[in-house]
């Protein structure tokens, strides 16, 4: 039943993905945090090893997501690339930084995240286009910011990217397919931050890599990478915004579930 609800959990970000180039960990993060709690992991690190599992699972759908959006050349590999070292140093920063949280105040952290994201998918805000990609040092700095963010909540920093690359006069199919993209060295540098800042740590729970419990990677892989490709198809004729009101209805009473958890 548990490998069940990975697999759940890996197919719903799967879809999310490739649907709005947002949403892997939204979900994942959450409902790792619930399934953790049951299975009685310890509790002062129950959300680092969801984070970090989240993360390392991100790091294949971000694969099959940017693959499936290359096909349909909405991918700037110049922008990737110029991103890349700025998000590497930023999510391997971020995950330093959440080794000296406890899980309450990551899982804060987490919650009021979740809510920006929910009022910004509920009112369909996407910034106007204001300026071009800056120089080299703007667009790392950029990439240092979304890459931190997204390893302090487990997101493959779509959320994050898509608006800032619409804002510097991108395309929004070449955003999402891009942030698709961007995913994977934040996906990658964050599961090593987690992995590293983990070893160690006593009683941690068996098959865990650091802060990464890898039976559920494996499930959450296995259903997003077959489910992603099905996202980015499902893009190209539904209604986006009604469907970015309802997950953002979604994401707020896991929010509010989240924040009943800690009282």
């Amino acid at each position: 039943m548990e490998f069940i609800l990975y697999l759940v959990a890996g197919a719903i970000s799967g879809l999310l993905s490739g649907l709005f180039g947002v949403g892997g960990g939204l979900i994942i993060v959450p409902i790792l945090t619930f399934l953790f709690v049951g299975l009685q992991f310890p509790e002062a690190h129950i959300m680092h090893l969801a984070l970090g599992t989240s993360l390392a699972s991100i790091a294949l759908t971000s694969i099959s997501s940017a693959r499936a959006h290359h096909h349909r050349d909405n991918v700037n590999w110049t922008i990737v690339k110029k991103t890349t070292p700025g998000l590497v140093i930023g999510t391997l920063l971020g995950t330093l930084v959440a080794a000296q949280f406890d899980s309450s105040w990551l899982k804060i952290i987490f919650v009021v995240f979740v809510f920006s994201v929910a009022g910004q998918l509920f009112f369909n805000y996407t910034p106007g286009p204001q300026r071009q990609l800056p120089g080299q040092i703007g667009i790392s700095g950029a990439g240092a910011l979304i890459g931190a963010v997204s390893s302090l909540v487990g997101i493959g920093g779509a959320t994050l990217s898509v608006p800032y690359l619409v804002y510097c006069n991108t395309d929004i199919r070449s955003a999402i397919g891009t942030s698709a993209a961007i995913g994977l060295p934040i996906a990658l540098a964050g599961t090593l931050g987690y992995v590293l800042t983990g070893s160690g740590v006593e009683h941690l729970p068996k098959l865990s890599l650091g802060f990464v419990y890898l039976p559920a990677v494996a499930g959450i892989t296995i259903a997003s990478v077959l489910a992603a490709p099905a996202g980015v198809s499902m893009a190209q004729r539904l209604p986006a915004p009604k469907l970015k009101r309802r997950f953002a209805i979604l994401i707020t009473i896991i929010g509010i579930a989240m924040l009943w958890d800690l009282f």
